[in-house]
């Protein structure tokens, strides 16, 4: 709700969005009489949901019992007003190809070796076909031998040629299969879900086949103040034009 270039923020991840090509028809699931109303007086489609669901995809998967059977579900995070509409397309487009996927979702590059070793940043490994293998706060894989040449694990993902860019930071779009969704919404918490505190951790437990896509186009999720400053300063300056 906080106010980003003149508008509440959920209104710039509404409208990122609806560019989507592959997208036709975006719904805020919220559990706050506010955020529909700003919704819904901007124009936009919203849904009152209970506020006792534990995470997002509880949340839509309540919205998505109403929706037409086969339908595709994409769940973007309502702090994510920078979400590119390419990579919503890609993550759609990975999932409608792939039959023997459940989920697809997405994942980016990390460049600095302090983001390998932060636990709020989720890394993902991936087998040969780009299904996920693993979810995982701590730094995964383990470069043993690096950090046998260099002594320690900060000492060789900051020196070793090119190790923290083999790392891939796991970001929050997912694209579910409606059946799918509702499905993975039954289950019970399991143990590496509660272990790591990574819902997508119940989905592997349980068999399923998540499609990873690397995205060239990154994206900010506002969790801190910091990111939100962020945030503004990209869409509060303006472009400078040439010519």
């Amino acid at each position: 709700m906080l106010p980003v270039a003149g508008k509440p923020l959920i209104l710039h991840t509404l409208e990122q969005a609806g560019k989507a090509r592959t997208v036709s028809r975006v719904i805020v699931a919220t559990d706050d009489e506010r955020i529909r109303r700003v919704v819904e007086e901007a124009g936009g489609e919203a849904v009152l949901t209970s506020s006792d669901h534990r995470s997002g995809s509880d949340r839509i998967a309540e919205v998505a019992r109403e929706l037409p059977e086969n339908s595709i579900i994409v769940n973007v995070q309502g702090d994510e007003p920078l979400i590119s509409p390419a990579t919503i397309d890609s993550a759609v487009e990975a999932l409608l190809e792939d039959a023997s996927a459940d989920i697809s979702t997405t994942c980016e590059a990390i460049a600095d070796h302090a983001d390998v070793l932060n636990p709020d940043i989720v890394k993902v490994v991936c087998d040969e076909q780009g299904f996920a293998l693993y979810f995982s706060r701590s730094p995964v894989p383990y470069p043993r031998d690096a950090v046998r040449e260099f002594g320690d694990l900060e000492t060789a993902l900051r020196r070793g040629p090119g190790l923290a860019g083999r790392y891939r930071k796991h970001t929050g779009l997912y694209v579910f299969r409606r059946e799918y969704l509702l499905k993975f919404t039954e289950m019970g918490q399991t143990v590496l879900e509660k272990t790591e505190m990574l819902e997508q951790l119940r989905a592997l437990e349980n068999g399923a086949r998540i499609k990873v896509i690397e995205t060239l186009e990154s994206s900010i999720g506002v969790d801190t103040a910091e990111d939100l400053e962020r945030v503004r300063k990209q869409l509060e300056t303006p472009a400078e034009i040439y010519g």
